[in-house]
């Protein structure tokens, strides 16, 4: 049986997206009433960082441990890949000695090339083309807080990059409307657009945008590997700020998510982390349980079948 990989939202089947989120609200349960439960004893996680983390890697390795395995940290400065190692070399030799591995990387074709020589599951951490993992645990927070997605109306605030991205995904995944607001010149790839069809929208106006939505989401102005550009994106951005005001303008019972980090007083206002309105906290700690849900998902198959 070749291995399942987590590379996209697309690589799983809505039932199935539907079921991690379901299992890592179970397993959230779990760890808040101290059940010990430890499916994957003796099981490895190799962890390949090729950019920097605090979430990814806290969230992926804690949860290893909780379920009985270990992670092992792997960065580009400890081992051959960063002194040019063919991806596919390492992916077979890696994939020979750990049990699943997750990599956080600049180029999505990283994760596809060691995917394609990999004998074990590979989960996508974060790519500069989509960041599946945090959206599994967007849309576990959702769920807790307001239940189901479908048919609602999400407000995407800012750059359409990986996030941006992930969130077309999602949209085509859990059938909910996508409003996408940013600047001329900052739109999600064309292939991103056409996925979402007619479920997505560009809208200029902010305002516009967020009138209405059930949960509005944004993330920085400059990711990682876009330094230079600094100057040049808080003038373009600077009136796609998300402040208490905005989201005035959404439904009364609307959300605000933000992945983290968040540079306030840049895509977000000073105070907006404290607004009753936002669940960036709750959303941060989902990665733990989201992605314990992933790897029992696809790690504890490879055993039924040994």
């Amino acid at each position: 049986m070749s291995a399942r990989h987590f590379l996209s939202l697309l690589d799983f089947t809505t039932d199935e997206l539907l079921g991690v989120i379901r299992r890592g609200i179970e397993l959230k349960d779990l760890r808040k009433r101290g059940v010990l439960f430890e499916p994957l004893k003796n099981r490895v996680l190799g962890m390949i960082f090729e950019k920097s983390s605090t979430r990814t890697r806290v969230s992926f390795e804690a949860g290893m441990i909780q379920l009985g395995g270990q992670a092992i940290f792997l960065s580009p400065r400890d081992t051959q890949l960063g002194r040019g190692e063919p991806i596919a070399d390492s992916a077979i030799v890696l994939s020979s000695m750990v049990d699943a591995v997750m990599i956080r990387t600049h180029a999505h074709s990283t994760l596809t090339e060691f995917a394609a020589h990999s004998k074990v599951p590979v989960i996508n951490g974060l790519s500069d083309e989509s960041h599946p993992c945090q959206l599994l645990a967007d849309m576990q927070t959702f769920f807790e807080h307001r239940g189901s997605i479908q048919g609602k109306t999400v407000t995407w605030v800012g750059d359409g990059f990986n996030m941006c991205n992930s969130y077309i995904e999602a949209a085509v995944q859990f059938d909910f409307q996508l409003r996408i607001t940013c600047p001329e010149g900052y739109e999600p790839d064309q292939r991103f657009l056409a996925l979402g069809g007619d479920r997505v929208q560009i809208i200029r106006d902010p305002r516009e945008a967020v009138r209405g939505a059930h949960l509005v989401t944004t993330d920085v102005w400059t990711s990682m590997g876009q330094e230079e550009e600094t100057a040049r994106r808080l003038a373009h951005f600077a009136p796609y700020q998300v402040t208490r005001e905005l989201l005035d303008l959404a439904a009364p019972d609307a959300l605000f998510m933000h992945c983290l980090p968040a540079h306030r007083g840049e895509e977000i206002s000073q105070d907006l982390l404290d607004d009753p309105r936002s669940v960036a906290w709750d959303e941060a700690e989902n990665r733990l349980h989201a992605q314990k849900a992933l790897l029992e998902f696809l790690v504890e198959p490879a055993y039924h079948h040994a």
